[in-house]
């Protein structure tokens, strides 16, 4: 059976996989080769540009023919490589194959044991898995979050003088306005985005056990560690890890996925507000001509694309955990459990992914009932308490709060009215309670 999106077995393949395509070229098993390849390839052009010996006189108008068998990889050169390492049963062995191969084909024979000179594979391997982590989150991960925060902006900025009944312990509480409660997701998610941008792209890059064994041994006299640190840190754009045994230690890739299952965290909370004032009706949503909500019940109108991003966000979160927990363990010097996990590295971003976009897809449906908001205020009078008995307070009033207590807790009806009441029992001058009688649900909603 061919691989369709009715065959694969995981969603993010299948069903999902028009939201998910867009990873595809950071993170499938092709994308992961031809980022080997292009390790490989910009590794034996700075070994050129030192230049060892034996590579002085490679002629530098090579160059561009060398990076073009990067920008010209394609799923064909990739399944080439995959038969070659049916032989080899190694990945990264196969593309150093590969690459002599197309040295052959340009007439490069002579220099072509330099390709992978020195190296191992995890030298290839922790360094093309964070430059296609680096590329994922600038081409597709980070435009979409922040897309999603400017949405949420958007709409705080909307709806900022909407006054809305709070809800603390799921019971009536002092009113907020609307627009500020999304303001509080905004706020939340910069403050995670922030420092998200701020974790280094690390990669290891010294050798079989990290001391450049093999390049000190083959070229004693050369700076091999000023080498790599030029070598990944300028040409690739990430941050060398000095010290390692044979791969990375993972820390920095550990504290990015802790920081972006923060952001789903955050995420989750607010699919589970917005589903909540779903069903309190504060939102109506958007309907598209043909759609159902349910098999059943043909008035249903369902907050799915809340259910789905929340659905997803946990998956995601629960691999993320398991991720950050994992990859900064090996063994001594190196053992293989990182090579499978690492393999899994997109699938956490892909349901984050689906998320977003749901989450995107919900918030544009939502259609603001100031009439359900004005109701729920109306219905609970009883929330001017803590105004009243504040400004009692300042006013030397004894015992206030125990007053207001008496005349709201538990009792079945407060209103405008049974409030308006009850201030004209109250002794204080016509001043203050003409103060009190002006406060309403609506305008107690603070700064």
């Amino acid at each position: 059976m061919s691989l369709t999106s009715l065959s694969a077995v995981s969603p993010v393949d299948g069903r999902y996989f028009n939201r998910t395509k867009e990873l595809s070229p950071y993170f499938s098993e092709l994308g992961l080769i031809r980022y080997r390849v292009l390790v490989e390839v910009e590794y034996f052009i700075a070994l050129c540009e030192i230049p060892l010996p034996q590579l002085a006189n490679f002629p530098n108008e090579k160059f561009a023919a060398l990076r073009d068998v990067v920008v010209r990889f394609s799923e064909a050169d990739a399944q080439s490589i995959k038969e070659t390492e049916k032989v080899t049963n190694h990945d990264v062995k196969a593309v150093e194959y590969f690459l002599k191969s197309r040295f052959d084909d340009l007439g490069l024979q002579k220099w072509k044991e330099f390709i992978h000179f020195g190296l191992t594979s995890q030298d290839v391997n922790n360094t093309a898995i964070p430059l296609s982590w680096k590329e994922a989150d600038a081409a597709v991960y980070m435009p979409v979050l922040l897309r999603v925060v400017n949405q949420l902006h958007t709409l705080a900025e909307q709806w900022k003088e909407v006054p809305m009944l709070a809800h603390t312990h799921g019971q009536p509480a002092s009113p907020t306005r609307l627009g500020k409660e999304i303001l509080v997701f905004v706020e939340r998610l910069y403050g995670q985005i922030q420092p998200l941008k701020h974790i280094p792209y690390s990669a290891k890059f010294g050798g079989a056990t990290g001391n450049f064994n093999a390049h000190h041994v083959a070229y004693p006299a050369i700076d091999w560690v000023g080498f790599a640190d030029n070598f990944v840190n300028e040409k690739l754009g990430l941050k060398r890890s000095r010290y390692t045994t044979q791969i990375d230690n993972y820390d920095s890739l550990a504290a990015r996925l802790d920081a972006m299952k923060r952001v789903n965290t955050i995420l989750i909370d607010l699919c589970r507000d917005m589903w909540t004032y779903i069903s309190m009706e504060y939102f109506k949503q958007k309907t598209i001509k043909g759609e159902v909500g349910s098999s059943a019940m043909p008035h249903k109108v369902n907050p799915i694309d809340f259910e789905n991003a929340e659905g997803n966000l946990g998956i995601a979160n629960a691999l993320f955990e398991h991720l950050s927990a994992k990859l900064p363990i090996s063994r001594l010097q190196r053992d293989l459990t990182d090579s499978t996990v690492l393999r899994n590295l997109g699938v956490p971003v892909a349901h984050t992914m689906i998320s977003l976009y749901s989450i995107e897809k919900g918030l544009s449906k939502l259609l603001l009932n100031e009439q359900a908001l004005n109701a729920d205020l109306e219905n609970n009078w009883a929330v001017v308490a803590e105004a009243i008995q504040t400004i009692l307070r300042r006013e030397g009033y004894p015992q206030p709060y125990e007053a207001l207590k008496d005349l709201t807790r538990g009792t079945a009806q407060i209103n405008r009215e049974s409030i308006a009441a009850f201030i004209q029992t109250l002794k204080v001058g016509d001043t203050v309670k003409q103060e009190l009688l002006k406060i309403t649900p609506q305008n107690y909603t603070g700064v």
